[in-house]
């Protein structure tokens, strides 16, 4: 037996629907669509942490060779326990609010930061365990469930629209056209996505791997060439020297913040990155399991408990390397979309994630502007989840409606799943259709807002 028919019979991938090759190009779609978490990552969180001795560039690759590292661990534990195909890494937002909340703004030490990811991390492989997870993630109303994907989506293309600055800040209106012929490199992306769609409609497999690899060519070309400047070719990027592997300084700094926690503000922090990991984690496996038809007939995700396990001994491992909360990625969409049914496209991406250790330079030179074509091309293939929903019913309207724009209004999927939930049981009772909204589904609406109501008041984070 080969190595394919090995990786084909390991994953069971011909009673997925798939194969070994198309598993092998989901992987690669995955991670290249993923792979700006790299340099992103440590370019946010090297401006909060400080190690004596080093210098921010020389933290900068210790949280860059810890980023590689968690989100490899944690989508192994994906493609091998959950069989999957789902990538993880840091999350973007949480690593965000790690730095500039947490640690710049709350002056809570980098190591109590860390401490408080592994806390969060040990509570979720807890509840995971004892199926509370998944528990109430199957109180979601079904409204939700089935919008999710749509709304992730349209998150999706509004990140994809800002990146390559086809919309732009505005002060009358937030937001506008950009001006985009007038940019080089944004007139590049958008050929590039004009591209990627004429592969896809033409059904070429790989279409968005393609699309990535030939703009950023161009690109290349075109720097090469001397008609973009160099700084252009990784424009919304930075730049890795060759890496040191030493994180010695940074793993292992969270057992220092255990030794310095204020308790309130320690908790608070802790039940923050909860919050939002939970709710970000289940916007994600919902609405990209909607993509890829991995749903029951109730909307449910099968063996839920395995891919969130996967997700919390992801942010377990991070904290203890160094980096904030680990999270499975919207961008997994992208390899579901080129037909990746199974944890080998999983074990693709998190092969890719290690090789990188010794190709950081290259895998930060591919174009943001490359990259994010992906977000456009899958961020519009998602919309297609909106016929799912029964726009004839009020609450499945309000509910599903809410969910689908206060994700990209808010940026946030937690946000956007919040306002769904708490939407549903509200026109239930408004058409007197109280019977039928469970208790648990009362129950999580009431948390919700009473979260929001004190968040607003400053009481929580």
């Amino acid at each position: 037996m080969g190595l394919s028919d090995t990786l084909a019979a390991r994953f069971d991938v011909e009673s997925h629907g798939s194969d070994v090759r198309t598993e092998l190009v989901a992987g690669l779609t995955t991670f290249l669509a993923m792979s700006y978490i790299i340099v992103v990552n440590p370019a946010i969180l090297s401006e909060a942490i400080q190690i004596e001795g080093y210098g921010q560039g020389e933290v900068f690759q210790m949280v860059a060779i810890a980023t590689i590292l968690s989100a490899a661990i944690a989508t192994v534990v994906m493609a091998l326990y959950a069989n999957r195909p789902f990538g993880l890494a840091p999350g973007l937002g949480l690593n965000a609010f790690f730095a500039y909340t947490v640690v710049l703004g709350l002056g809570v030490p980098w190591q109590t930061a860390l401490a408080a990811v592994f806390v969060e991390g040990i509570l979720f492989m807890l509840l995971t365990a004892v199926g509370a997870r998944e528990y109430v993630i199957r109180l979601f109303p079904e409204p939700v469930k089935r919008s999710v994907g749509a709304g992730i989506g349209l998150f999706l293309l509004f990140i994809g629209f800002q990146e390559l600055q086809l919309v732009v800040p505005d002060e009358a209106t937030l937001v506008t056209l950009g001006g985009i012929f007038g940019n080089p490199w944004a007139i590049l992306g958008l050929l590039g996505v004009a591209f990627t769609f004429g592969l896809w409609a033409r059904g070429i497999t790989g279409s968005i791997v393609l699309g990535i690899v030939t703009t950023s060519l161009v690109g290349w070309g075109l720097t090469f060439a001397g008609v973009f400047d160099r700084g252009t070719v990784t424009a919304a990027r930075g730049s890795l020297p060759a890496p040191q592997y030493d994180i010695t300084p940074l793993a292992g700094a969270f057992v220092d913040g255990l030794g310095s926690i204020d308790p309130l503000t320690f908790v608070l922090v802790v039940f923050t990155f909860f919050f939002v990991d939970f709710f970000d984690t289940a916007g994600t496996l919902i609405g990209v399991s909607q993509f890829g038809d991995f749903l029951d007939e109730d909307g449910d995700l099968p063996d839920m408990d395995k891919p969130l396990m996967a997700d919390a001994v992801g942010t377990t491992a991070g904290a203890v390397l160094g980096t904030s909360t680990v999270t499975t990625y919207i961008e997994s969409s992208t390899g579901v979309e080129e037909g990746g049914r199974t944890g080998l496209t999983a074990l693709v991406v998190a092969l890719l994630f290690l090789a990188s250790l010794a190709v950081i330079p290259v895998v930060a030179a591919i174009p943001a502007y490359a990259s994010f074509i992906a977000l456009i091309v899958v961020g519009v293939m998602m919309l297609q989840g909106l016929v799912e929903v029964d726009w004839s019913d009020p609450a499945w309207a309000v509910s599903a409606g809410l969910t689908v724009t206060v994700m990209p209004f808010a940026y946030s999927i937690a946000d956007g799943l919040a306002a769904g939930i708490v939407a549903y049981p509200l026109i239930k009772v408004a058409v007197g259709e109280y019977d039928e909204v469970a208790l648990g589904q009362y129950v999580i609406a009431a948390l919700l807002a009473a979260y929001y109501v004190l968040q607003t008041r400053g009481v929580i984070l």
